[in-house]
């Protein structure tokens, strides 16, 4: 088992950053400036593509659950991305991607293998995060645990919840069903899942298809209208109220 490895600290805003290692991943882990001891619901967020630990959409969604529910939230670089260097492979996709964006040709082709690639990877990165988080006596192994991912992060986060049971509600958003669609079925726990209706990148079949395949008894589907990178921010509160629900807010001393 790796072991968790803390870098350095900061706070604002009612919330601890804290940086860290684990197996060579870095990470960091947000938590309330008050009741530093005090055991909590810990959430997982899955940064977007071309995005990072500390992205504002991850460090703003990291302060609702925070400071208005008292969770801990930990975020990890995905490979190739934030803090951690870029492949030979990764240069060759990101320049074919650029390419076909150039070209105004379709994006899924190349997004979908790029990021089928990355959560390969990432998955057992996250586990092994997971695996270290719990040992510290704030969090602990008996916690819930919950998982939010939008893009990138989706397409990390859908294996990642079939392959982890500790997972036991998870928020998603679009992306194609290609390399997901089996991952899906093997899902169960709670989930919400959110679709652009007039996304240029992801045809709404796609998204429809995707949300289909969870085996999940309780999945709510979220259709806004609006393009790509027009997800409302309202999604944001619901997605707070949905893992308030299955997590719950109950916080305890750690023994």
């Amino acid at each position: 088992m790796h072991s968790l490895q803390f870098t350095s600290e900061s706070s604002s805003n009612g919330m601890v950053g804290r940086d860290f290692i684990v197996g060579g991943v870095p990470g960091v882990l947000w938590s309330p400036a008050s009741g530093a001891a005090d055991r909590a619901p810990l959430v997982l967020l899955g940064h977007g593509g071309g995005a990072h630990k500390k992205h504002p959409a991850m460090t703003g969604r990291a302060q609702r659950l925070v400071t208005g529910c008292g969770y801990r939230v930990a975020v990890i670089d995905a490979p190739g991305h934030g803090d951690r260097p870029r492949s030979a492979q990764d240069e060759r996709d990101i320049a074919e991607l650029r390419q076909a964006q150039a070209a105004g040709e379709p994006q899924g082709p190349i997004v979908v293998g790029y990021n089928a690639r990355l959560a390969e990877l990432a998955v057992p990165e996250w586990q092994a995060t997971l695996d270290a988080l719990q040992e510290l006596p704030e969090i602990g192994a008996e916690g819930p645990v919950g998982y939010v991912g939008i893009g990138l992060g989706t397409a990390i986060g859908v294996p990642l919840v079939a392959a982890e049971p500790r997972i036991t509600a998870a928020v998603f958003g679009p992306h194609w069903p290609d390399a997901l669609a089996a991952h899906a079925r093997q899902i169960t726990v709670p989930i919400e899942f959110d679709i652009q209706w007039d996304d240029e990148h992801i045809p709404r079949e796609a998204g429809l298809a995707l949300f289909d395949a969870f085996a999940s008894k309780e999945k709510t589907l979220h259709a806004n209208a609006g393009k790509h990178l027009e997800l409302p921010r309202f999604e944001v509160d619901s997605a707070v109220r949905f893992l308030v629900r299955h997590l719950g807010l109950t916080v305890t001393s750690p023994a």
